[in-house]
């Protein structure tokens, strides 16, 4: 949200001007500032009277990660299909990646020990 960050520096507002601006705690805007968590259309025009701008001179669509689809078809009766779609974060895709390359390892260190204790029987 590059636009709405650099025209209230501009207008030398801080963030917990601004948070109070929309209701909320300075944690909380900040993540909406940085495109971590969503602005929706209400606060976006509370911010844009602050900032005594229109709205489109300062609304940006949110950053969003990779769409994950979740298609439930067990459903075979033809009369509803379940089709989601999450937008997720690249950063949480990315730690999940981490965790599971984390998991795979220590099963493969956990076969080796087992093994070895088969053997040593």
């Amino acid at each position: 949200m590059e636009k709405l960050r650099n025209l209230r520096k501009q207008r030398g507002y801080t963030q917990e001007y601004m948070s109070n601006i929309i209701a909320t705690d300075v944690s909380n805007y900040s993540r909406k500032e940085s495109g971590d968590v969503r602005i929706f259309d209400d606060e976006w025009e509370k911010l844009a009277k602050a900032l005594d701008v229109k709205v489109e001179d300062i609304k940006e669509e949110r950053k969003t990660g990779n769409t994950v689809n979740f298609n439930d078809s067990s459903t075979n009766s033809g009369t509803a299909i379940l089709n989601n779609h999450y937008n997720i974060p690249d950063y949480i895709l990315e730690n999940q990646q981490e965790y599971i390359a984390l998991l795979k390892q220590q099963i493969e260190d956990l076969k080796k020990e087992n093994e070895k204790l088969k053997s040593s029987k």
